[in-house]
């Protein structure tokens, strides 16, 4: 009789390890049919990712709600920039709360000196003050993707000082377009492995994601096959940010044609806008205010994309609002940035 090869033993071995441990289990992957069969309409949601954060469904303490009126907070705290147009009170409890969604475990010294709160000698509190600026932005004028839900501090920090999803530029290498290099945010593929510089940090045209022609024919259409694989790249990344395939936004027999997609499309089409603008407005400006540490290998700025607040869920949160108690980031008037030129989706 024939000796058993020893890989195979070995491999029997860890899949009856498998097996009887159930350490080899998973998620359920859900699948839905959501167009005729045959068509290949099948909705995969895939939260493996969001899940394996093990602290997932700890969110935040709630933090009890203020009385309206009393003194403003402009007259009450020295080199208050923003913020102005909330009372002292409103002041102070989203203080608290923006420790506990961003430093819970530095506390306020993460952005504060101690001896002065006034004083802006930690840049931390200059990047602070920018982002809050920006959440207020995304909730008054970024509904186009953000509903009512909203977004907060804690969408993106989710209790840690740095985000743990934000990327840097890829400054040029010895490569062809970043290739046979595979990175996990083009699903370990060997598609460029930047696939956010041309989308999501620059004022490049809304449209320039799309490669496919209006027509059989060429007659006109010059996008290249390298560019085709940038676009591919960006979908896997988003794909992979949301936990779904791509059925979520488009129709397979058409992935083109806008009335045949899903109305998640649009959704998303606004979020890609909404990204780009945030890193050109809000991340950019704050270059020479990060030191060495918090920038690149060579010297980039941190921006963000789509896993930055979704972080493998296609709500951020699971839909959860955290926003609905803190008015004071729904919107203001001192710090109001203009909202963008959308355009809309074609």
């Amino acid at each position: 009789m024939r000796a058993w090869h020893p890989i195979a033993v070995i491999v029997g071995v860890l899949v009856a390890y498998g097996l009887f441990t159930n350490n080899w289990s998973r998620p359920p992957v859900q699948s839905v049919q959501e167009g005729y069969r045959g068509l290949g309409m099948v909705q995969v949601t895939d939260l493996r990712q969001y899940l394996a954060n093990p602290d997932v469904d700890k969110l935040p303490a709630p933090i009890p709600e203020v009385a309206a009126g009393g003194p403003a907070a402009g007259e009450q705290y020295k080199n208050l920039k923003v913020l102005n147009d909330i009372s002292s009170a409103e002041f102070i409890r989203l203080m608290a709360a923006i420790t506990a969604w961003v430093s819970p475990q530095q506390g306020c010294a993460y952005c504060h000196d101690g001896a002065n709160f006034a004083s802006d000698a930690k840049y931390t509190k200059i990047v602070a003050r920018r982002m809050i600026q920006m959440t207020r932005d995304v909730n008054q004028n970024w509904k186009s993707h953000v509903a009512m839900t909203g977004v907060t501090c804690y969408t993106c920090h989710r209790g840690n000082p740095v985000p743990m999803n934000i990327w840097y530029s890829e400054p040029g290498n010895n490569t062809v377009a970043g290739q046979n290099h595979p990175s996990e945010v083009v699903g370990s593929t060997s598609l460029p492995s930047d696939p956010f510089s041309g989308f999501f940090a620059n004022a490049k045209d809304a449209n320039s994601i799309r490669i496919i022609g209006n027509t059989a024919l060429q007659e006109g259409n010059r996008h290249s096959i390298k560019q085709a694989e940038y676009t591919y790249g960006l979908m896997m990344t988003i794909s992979k940010s949301l936990g779904v395939n791509c059925v979520f936004c488009h129709n397979s027999r058409s992935f083109f044609d806008w009335q045949q997609s899903s109305p998640k499309r649009a959704l998303a089409w606004h979020g890609i806008q909404m990204v780009r603008n945030l890193n050109m407005t809000y991340l950019d400006s704050l270059a020479g205010v990060f030191p060495p540490n918090r920038l690149g290998p060579h010297g980039q700025l941190p921006q963000i994309s789509c896993a930055t607040c979704h972080q493998g869920a296609h709500k951020p949160l699971m839909g959860v609002s955290l926003v609905k108690t803190f008015p004071e980031l729904q919107g203001g008037e001192a710090e109001n940035v203009a909202p963008a030129d959308q355009g809309s989706p074609q």
